[in-house]
């Protein structure tokens, strides 16, 4: 199933997308967020579900996605936590600034949650700044988790994945090693993430979708021109599972 939110107030508007994300159908009715459908997923996914299959059956039925205002599937959310499960990466981002990974670099990932008060749309505008801030993105696959229980194992985390979607991550280059210094974490440095217009279930990805792990490429292009084709389950050092 394949979920969006138009832009609706602060948490949007819940509809639910054709799986070749051409048409859309409203599902208010049934959650009137997103964030209202995960509060209670139980009750509200078989529901969803059904909508989402009337809208495949009918190929003529639903709006057109073409010109629909979207925002970011959670437009804010309690939580957005960032997991660095690609040891690559964090040993070039190291690198750029001159500080050696951590001991623990292969058995303890790093993890930070960031600000989730506002999370950008697919095509919202977004102002760097200062130009002196520097500015790097990166593409990430996200999940949403229902309610997780505290001390959950790697193993019984499958359960609590309700949804994939990307992001792009931005961060000011060179506000991070200032702040870093401080010892007290990133927060000026990262601005407001964005997100996919639409959020899958994990099934939607069929067997690309194992051991807690997206096993597709993921294509970043900046302007047309590809700058990033890594391969998001094989070089994926720790799982979702395992950040979880």
């Amino acid at each position: 199933m394949k979920l969006a939110s138009l832009r609706h107030g602060r948490d949007g508007s819940l509809c639910v997308v054709s799986r070749d994300g051409a048409r859309f159908t409203p599902a208010t009715d049934i959650a009137s967020s997103l964030q209202a459908a995960l509060d209670d997923w139980a009750a509200h996914e078989p529901a969803l579900q059904q909508r989402f299959d009337e809208l495949e059956s009918s190929p003529i039925s639903g709006q057109s996605t073409a010109n629909a205002d979207f925002s970011a599937p959670l437009p804010r959310a309690y939580e957005w936590i960032d997991g660095s499960a690609f040891i690559n990466h964090i040993v070039l981002v190291r690198r750029a600034r001159g500080a050696e990974p951590p001991e623990t670099l292969t058995r303890d990932p790093l993890v930070y949650q960031g600000a989730s008060g506002q999370l950008l749309g697919a095509r919202d505008s977004f102002s760097l700044g200062d130009p002196s801030f520097g500015l790097d993105f990166e593409s990430e696959i996200s999940v949403v988790l229902g309610d997780t229980p505290r001390g959950t194992s790697a193993g019984a985390a499958p359960e609590f994945v309700r949804l994939l979607m990307l992001a792009n991550d931005w961060t000011y280059r060179n506000l991070v090693p200032p702040e870093l210094s401080k010892g007290f974490g990133f927060f000026v440095s990262k601005p407001a993430t964005s997100f996919s217009p639409f959020a899958v279930t994990p099934d939607e990805l069929g067997a690309a979708y194992r051991d807690g792990r997206v096993c597709l490429p993921l294509r970043t292009r900046l302007n047309g021109v590809l700058v990033g084709d890594p391969n998001a389950g094989a070089e994926m050092h720790f799982s979702f599972f395992d950040l979880i």
